[in-house]
């Protein structure tokens, strides 16, 4: 590597220089604070685990997504996470051990071995919240609410949902006994929508068959019409599914009554994420933004992993694109300056205003310096013995 080459970073990585951090810094804190307000408790991970305890209960694409190194303590291999909620799980299910209802909250960076699009990095700030402890709709509704509440602070407009139920999908994949390489096949294609290739996939399925209704179900999205269109194509098909069509439906009726500025609709081709999830889905989009801006569901199996099995729902979101999409309105004020003098009453002063203020004390080099240059509005001033802060001219 040459010198002029040192300063390089990687693709999908970079540093975040004020403004911009702070601005991210303020919405980190905004939404940890509103998580907390509603009863959710602060959690920090670790940056790196074994990965027996990454992987646990969570599907491959986030093993794809996940730095792998060797401990050079045990020789064990270890990863950075790429996903905070399985580390949640654990948390829930091994550290706290809590009976009842767990809320957990979080905020940090996690790494991934590839942009999720060509719109996001490797270095995603994710933000979360986690249930544990409720299977009930009222969990799934507080989650939700929850994660639109998050969405406002951050002053994103025109915020759609979309909603699914995995099972689903998985009840219909189960009935229509396909080997392991097809079922992947149509997986893949399902979550990216291929209808031609569900077409070439699933197209010799007899009429009413769990292939033929997962063919049909791959071009049904939108408003509350597309979940009449799912009820036709499910009809008499099993109990559970009517189940989980009349819980998209209630919910989908709640959100629209709490949340009457949010548009909602049904995908049942939302099967995105890392495979962990069991029930109801979502994920929040913005115009002009092609991924999902936030994104959560239930996933009550993951927790029997770590030894306690546990219902679950939550939500994930990325601040620094919430901060890129957002319209959100910040007032910044000026800074302090202070003189280089070294009057022992200065030091009181100054440290006073820093209980509330910004304080910047000028150094030895800064003589000549333009104090509005370093984002100050106003400057201390010795008048009639003492220091007093006047507005800069």
């Amino acid at each position: 590597m040459t010198v002029s080459d040192r300063w390089l970073l990687p693709d999908g990585v970079e540093d975040i220089l004020p403004p911009l951090a702070g601005r991210i810094e303020s919405l980190r804190r905004d939404v940890m604070d509103t998580c907390q307000r509603w009863g959710y408790q602060l959690v920090i991970p670790p940056l790196i685990e074994y990965l027996e305890s990454l992987f646990t209960g969570t599907g491959n694409d986030l093993e794809l997504q996940t730095f792998k190194l060797t401990d050079q303590l045990t020789g064990r291999m270890m990863g950075v996470r790429a996903d905070m909620t399985p580390q949640a799980a654990r948390i829930d299910a091994h550290t706290l051990g809590q009976e009842g209802i767990t809320r957990l909250c979080y905020a940090g960076h996690v790494l991934h071995t590839r942009p999720r699009h060509m719109l996001t990095g490797r270095t995603p700030i994710q933000a979360g919240c986690e249930l544990f402890g409720s299977e009930s709709e009222s969990a799934d509704m507080e989650v939700i609410s929850l994660m639109l509440e998050a969405l406002r602070v951050a002053g994103l407009p025109h915020v759609h949902l979309d909603l699914a139920h995995v099972s689903i999908y998985e009840s219909l994949i189960g009935d229509g006994n396909f080997d392991r390489e097809t079922e992947a096949s149509i997986f893949d294609a399902m979550a990216r929508k291929s209808v031609p290739e569900l077409d070439e996939l699933l197209g010799d399925c007899p009429e009413n068959s769990a292939g033929a209704r997962l063919r049909e179900l791959a071009r049904v999205s939108g408003g509350p019409e597309a979940l009449v269109s799912a009820r036709r194509i499910l009809e008499g098909a099993s109990e559970s599914l009517d189940a989980a069509l009349d819980k998209l439906g209630r919910v989908s009726d709640m959100l629209a009554r709490d949340f009457p500025e949010v548009s909602f609709g049904f995908d049942f081709c939302e099967l995105r994420g890392y495979n962990y999830h069991t029930g109801l889905v979502f994920a929040a989009y913005v115009p002009g933004h092609g991924d999902s801006v936030a994104k959560g569901g239930r996933y009550d199996a993951i927790g029997s992993d770590f030894g306690r099995a546990r219902p679950a729902t939550g939500f994930s979101l990325d601040i620094r694109a919430l901060v890129s999409l957002g319209e959100r309105t910040q007032k910044f004020s000026g800074a302090v300056w202070a003189p280089a003098d070294p009057d022992p009453a200065l030091e009181g002063v100054i440290s006073g205003l820093r209980m509330t203020e910004t304080v910047i004390r000028a150094l030895p080099e800064d003589s000549g310096v333009d104090p509005a240059a370093r984002g100050c509005d106003r400057k201390l001033v010795k008048q009639g013995g003492q220091w007093v802060v006047e507005k800069l001219d």
